[in-house]
This record gives structure tokens, C-alpha cells and sequence, in this order.
């Protein structure tokens, strides 16, 4: 894969963000890599559902298995967390400890912002701390611990305990819930308990944003906002100027980058891909038209923000894609925005076709259904 080095004044277009994107994505080749490896550079995978974090390692990785993931999980080298933008996100357990004090401003920040109506009257810090305890003893179900809290405070409503807990204080989503094949209650433990270890005491700003870049970049300050939450990151950047290199796009504002991460020439070749639900790949800029139209983004709303599985046909998404399992069968339903060429068409089967083999994990009764606007 070809990498240039352009000045600090060039202008990256569209094209050029997109594939330098996909390739810190992987993206446009799958990689052999190890797994805990592979989240460890992607920081992460969004996890607001148990199974889409195995979608999103299988489009990257080459003969992924979800026993691969599921072991970290079951093994504590892996856990569900909130982290950036307040969402739930698969990481390492390393990640972990090291994340989540980085983005606990925004989490405390959001607990009011989103949820102030539900806190009149109630001291957060004093729940945290109730909850806490409680946890210290053995972990539990969202609801037993809103039920605990509650009796303490019996004149709000039971979600609020949740979100003050969850916001907080850093509560890993315990197994069986994200193990693929398996079903559970969101179960909260905390990190220091679940981890055996307590998260790192200084908070790194600086590598945070480092490892953005490597894995989003090039990037505006607007877009590493959006990615974490955190605000107030211009002064973070201009810290770092010596270490980064500088760009601007299309629109004139200023890209920040690594200067010796991947920036593909333009031209080349994006296979098909199909995105997972809810992937990072495409809720992670403020400006997100390195990837998806502004018009394909109103497309795949919905109101109550879920994100569903894309497709993406030269780098760009042209589709979106569900499953459905009824009587024994998986059926792989596939929309496309507008019309793609034969060539285009013979790859989203082919790669659905192997979509469908690993989503049923190999079960007979399959079907693919691509549908045209």
C-alpha cells in the first residue's frame, strides 16, 4: 500500500480521508491480527448490543471466530463499558483502566446535561457511593441495584439510580452478556473489582488523542470531539503540534495527523465491506462525509438512534443490511441506496454470502436478498 507524505499545507480531499480512514480502519484489506490486538488499535468497538462487536471484527480480521472475542470476555482481558460519548464500548481490559478516568469529565458532565430531571432532589455523589457499596459485595442486575438504591430514595424514578451509577462510577458489563451464542441481564460489577486492578490514578489527554489519530485520522479538533465527548481539545492539539503533521481539507479547516500513519493514494481499490451495527467507522467525526453522505445519514436514522448495519461499495456507504432468524433460517436482507455496477453487485453477494455463514455459524437454511431503490 502505497503511503505519501505530502507538506503541511496540502489538502487532503474527500477521497484522500476516506482511504487514509479505511486504512487505519482495516478496511481495505483484512488483517491478520491478534484480537485483542485488533480492538487495542480501533480503540474499541461501540457495543450498545451484544453482537455487533463481532460483525465489526469479522469485516476486519481474516478467519475471525467468535470464540476468539467471547475468551477475552469470559477470561476478563476484554469488558463492556460506557466510555466515549457516553456509549457502551468493547475494549481490553488494559483500555480499560486507561480510558475510562480520560472520559469521566464528560460522563459526569452528561449525568446533568441528559438526565437532570430525574436528579432534582437527589445527591449523585451520595448514590454513587451507595452504589458502590453495594457492588463491593457481589454484582448486580440494573435492576436489583435501581431496586436497592430505591429504597433509600423511594421518590425517584428507578432509571436514575442506573444513569448515576453508570455515570459515575467505571461499572463493566459482567458475562454472560456480549458472549455470542449466550443471553443475560445487563449485570454491573465495577472495573476495580471485576479487573483485580485499580484504573490508571493520571488521566493521558495527550495519548488519547494520539491514538485517535492513528486509528480516525486525519481529523479537525470538531472531530475528536465528537468521537470522545471531551471538549476543550484545541489546547491539546496545539500541545502536540510538534509530534503531528497538518493538512487541510476541502472546506479549509485544519486535519491533524501522524506523520508516519497510512495515507493511500486516492485511487486505490476499496473491496466491499459490510459494517456492523452502531460501528465506530461511521459515528466517529463531526464531519462524516469521508464516508457516508449527509444525504445516506438521514437515510439510516431512525428515532430511537440505532444504527444499522452499512454497506460500503468503494469506500463509501451505499447500503444498509439486516438479519433475520425465523424457523431455523437466517435470512441476510440487503437495501442499496442507488444502483451499483455487475462487478460491484458479484461482490456484495459474495461477501454476503460469507456474512450469512458466519452469522448462522454455519447452520444450514440461508438466504441473501439484495434489494435496489
Amino acid at each position: 500500500m502505497a503511503t505519501t507524505s505530502p507538506q503541511p499545507a496540502d489538502v487532503l480531499g474527500r477521497r484522500a480521508l476516506n482511504r487514509a480512514f479505511l486504512a487505519r480502519q482495516l478496511l481495505l484489506t483484512r488483517r491478520t491480527m491478534p484480537t485483542e490486538e485488533a480492538l487495542e488499535h480501533l480503540v474499541g468497538l461501540q457495543a450498545q448490543a451484544p453482537i455487533p462487536p463481532y460483525y465489526g471484527l469479522w469485516t476486519r480480521l481474516k478467519d475471525f471466530r467468535p470464540a476468539e472475542l467471547a475468551g477475552l470476555l469470559t477470561e476478563r482481558r476484554a469488558v463492556r463499558i460506557a466510555l466515549m460519548r457516553g456509549t457502551v464500548h468493547l475494549v481490553t481490559s488494559t483500555d480499560c483502566r486507561r480510558l475510562r478516568p480520560c472520559l469521566q469529565p464528560f460522563m459526569e458532565r452528561s449525568l446533568t446535561t441528559t438526565f437532570g430531571k430525574d436528579l432534582n432532589g437527589l445527591d449523585p455523589a451520595k448514590v454513587a457511593a451507595a452504589g458502590r457499596e453495594l457492588l463491593e459485595q457481589s454484582p448486580l442486575t440494573v435492576g436489583d441495584l435501581s431496586a436497592s438504591l430505591r429504597t433509600t430514595w423511594p421518590d425517584h424514578p428507578a432509571s436514575a439510580f442506573g444513569n448515576v451509577v453508570r455515570s459515575l462510577l467505571p461499572v463493566v458489563q459482567i458475562p454472560p452478556r456480549g458472549v455470542w451464542g449466550q443471553s443475560g441481564q445487563t449485570t454491573y460489577a465495577t472495573a476495580e473489582d471485576w479487573l483485580g486492578a485499580p484504573l490508571d490514578p493520571e488521566p493521558d489527554i495527550d495519548a488519547l488523542v494520539l491514538r485517535y489519530l492513528a486509528a480516525f485520522g486525519p481529523a479537525t479538533v470538531k472531530d475528536i470531539q465528537a468521537w470522545s465527548g471531551l471538549t476543550r481539545l484545541r489546547e491539546v492539539t496545539e500541545r502536540l503540534r510538534p509530534q503531528l503533521v497538518s493538512f487541510r481539507d476541502e472546506d479549509g479547516r485544519e486535519l491533524w495527523d501522524l506523520p508516519s500513519a497510512p495515507r493511500p493514494d486516492p485511487d486505490t481499490p476499496a473491496p466491499v465491506r459490510y459494517l456492523a451495527p452502531y460501528d465506530n467507522a461511521i459515528l466517529s467525526h463531526a464531519d462524516r462525509t469521508r464516508i457516508i453522505s449527509d444525504e445516506h445519514r438521514k437515510a439510516i436514522a431512525t428515532k430511537n438512534a440505532v444504527i444499522p448495519g452499512t454497506i460500503l461499495v468503494d469506500g463509501f456507504v451505499a447500503g444498509a443490511w439486516r438479519t433475520d432468524r425465523a424457523r431455523g433460517a437466517t435470512t441476510l436482507s440487503v437495501q442499496l441506496f442507488h444502483p451499483v455496477s455487475k462487478r460491484r453487485r458479484a461482490e456484495l453477494t459474495e461477501e454476503g454470502e460469507r456474512l450469512l455463514l458466519f452469522a448462522s455459524d454455519g447452520a444450514a437454511g440461508r438466504e441473501l436478498r439484495i434489494a435496489d431503490t
